[in-house]
């Protein structure tokens, strides 16, 4: 299991770095169209027919899919692995990761109508990214026998 919660981790983290290119990728994209002297408004983010606006348009709809399904998916599975793992704080840092993604689908879905919290949505990316990697290091370190909590046949604790 520790495997397997070395992997989601390092998943989360790479995942991030998908949505920071994928972001500047549609960023880039957007800004050569409006140079080009296309004109974006709301009738052409709205369209669902005919040919993409312009190919970078992919990148919005990866960072979307990408940040509202995939990552708080692998982060869930993150935090349910953390609980058979025998590494300390393991749920500790599941627990931030999917707290952050959490924070960061808020964020991200509530700057659409407050773009000023594009910032904080800017910044936790950088605090998950911490986050998922702190986890993945973690796991990398060798369980003390001394972390490991003694237990019955049972599952409760010896005393």
């Amino acid at each position: 299991m520790i495997t397997v919660y070395r992997v989601l981790a390092g998943t989360v983290a790479a995942l991030v770095g998908v949505q920071a290119a994928s972001h500047a990728w549609a960023s880039a994209g957007l800004g050569a169209y409006i140079m080009g002297g296309a004109v974006v408004d709301k009738s052409m983010m709205e369209d669902t027919g005919g040919p993409l606006p312009f190919p970078e348009v992919l990148g919005i709809l990866i960072h979307g899919l990408n940040g509202g399904i995939v990552i708080p998916a692998v982060a869930l599975a993150l935090l349910v692995v953390s609980f058979f793992t025998r590494v300390p704080r393991a749920l500790m840092w599941a627990a931030i990761v999917l707290g952050l993604v959490a924070l960061q689908m808020t964020l991200g879905y509530a700057a659409h109508g407050m773009a000023v919290l594009a910032i904080f949505h800017g910044l936790n990316a950088l605090l998950l990214l911490l986050a998922a990697v702190s986890a993945l290091r973690n796991a990398r370190r060798p369980v003390a026998a001394s972390d490991v909590t003694p237990t019955n046949a049972r599952g409760s604790v010896a005393v």
